[in-house]
């Protein structure tokens, strides 16, 4: 493993952090989640355009940069930093891999350069809190597709009918649902005999569709309510018969591209909110003296640099492991933890060291502890992903001793 990052490696994470630093401040990222979509739309497009964003690491043949995990990592880490509204996440990181990997040639063809371009935004949806389940990073029985309703009432159903395939049931807490032009929607078909799981392209304003936008903690990361209504509903993929086989295999590959994205967005946060506070402590006086000249001021700043460091040389690390076989989702999950423990600890010390004005809603602290507690309800817990990951390793397997 090299851990040097190439001069083309450097160039992408300098200039989206000059970009978004110029185009991406508090008071912009304020006003962004209130629109409609919950971001900036003139901002997204010059990222498409500009930089290729979305579409960095999808092959050239459908309008992508190319490039791999590791560079995404990269800029997920940039993004965080500023903790950037956008449909990166949902789009890029979670629906495209998706798409690539199941997907016919035709549907490749028609879907990925839209997304790749930036014009076509997309989502995964899958039935209530189960996204971390989903991508096998907290649960060990993801090929049975229990995360996505069992066979039973709940979740979403799909029934094969003479016209193609039907969507029936809700899913909640899916990233971007209310404004994404392309739902891809995980569902339980072939009933309790033949229980398999499938995913499923939804377009845009398609019948008995709909999605309400949820209030929700973090507002940098919108989430809404999909309610499907014998929605019509186009296969991904070809084959239907491969079920929750190919699925699961397909999901638990983006678990470790995803969770390794996930990972460098929060340590960019973490040392977003890390930078601010060390400003605000080298600023504020007290007794004639920069708080951050006192020694225990010192001792918890020093503490919370190396929690930052410790995380993102995991995340670097997972994103080297995407692109090996097997080693991936384990160290995606190791990683994931390390980052959302880092970044709740420093999170919670910014809005402590900034002292009174850090508990206000005019001070954007708040937006970064708001970014720790969702993303550890979203993809966490974080023991949760601990354990799965020593369960991969065979930590807990009978006359296994770990030492």
């Amino acid at each position: 493993m090299d851990a040097a990052f190439t001069a083309e490696q450097e160039e992408i994470r300098r200039t989206l952090r000059e970009l978004l630093l110029k185009r991406c401040g508090p008071d912009e990222v304020k006003a962004a989640v209130r629109t409609q979509a919950g971001w900036d739309g003139a901002l997204w497009r010059q990222l498409a355009q500009q930089l290729g964003l979305p579409g960095l690491a999808l092959p050239a043949a459908y309008g992508g940069v190319g490039c791999g995990p590791t560079e995404l990592v990269l800029a997920c880490e940039e993004t965080g930093r500023v903790l950037l509204p956008s449909p990166l996440l949902a789009g890029a990181v979670l629906a495209a891999p998706l798409i690539a990997d199941l997907g016919t040639p035709a549907q490749r063809n028609a879907l990925l350069p839209g997304i790749a371009g930036g014009g076509l935004t997309a989502a995964l949806a899958v039935p209530g809190a189960a996204l971390a389940s989903a991508l096998g990073l907290v649960n060990s029985d993801t090929s049975s597709g229990s995360w996505a309703g069992g066979g039973r009432a709940g979740g979403i159903q799909a029934r094969r009918t003479s016209d193609g395939w039907r969507l029936y049931g809700q899913a909640d807490q899916v990233l971007d649902g209310h404004s994404a032009g392309l739902l891809l929607v995980a569902a339980h078909a072939g009933g309790y005999a033949r229980s398999r799981t499938l995913l499923f392209l939804v377009r845009e304003g398609a019948a008995g569709l709909a999605r309400t936008r949820q209030t929700a903690l973090d507002e940098t990361r919108p989430q809404a309510r999909l309610e499907l209504r014998d929605v019509s509903a186009e296969l991904l993929g070809a084959d239907e018969d491969e079920g929750s086989g190919a699925v699961a295999a397909a999901l638990t590959r983006l678990g470790a591209t995803a969770g390794a994205a996930l990972a460098a967005e929060a340590v960019g946060a973490a040392d977003g909110a890390f930078a601010r506070t060390v400003e605000y402590v080298g600023a504020r006086e007290q007794f004639g003296r920069p708080i951050g000249s006192f020694q225990a001021v010192k001792h918890r700043l020093a503490d919370l640099y190396v929690q930052i460091q410790a995380a993102r040389s995991a995340a670097y690390y997972a994103a080297w492991a995407a692109g090996e076989p097997d080693g991936g989702p384990a160290v995606a999950g190791l990683a994931l933890a390390q980052a959302l423990e880092a970044l709740r600890a420093v999170a919670g010390e910014a809005v402590q060291l900034h002292g009174g004005i850090g508990f206000t809603w005019e001070h954007e602290a708040h937006l970064y502890f708001k970014r720790a507690a969702s993303d550890e309800l979203l993809f966490g817990p974080v023991h949760g992903l601990r354990a799965r990951a020593a369960e991969r390793a065979g930590l807990f397997d009978e006359g296994k001793v770990a030492v």
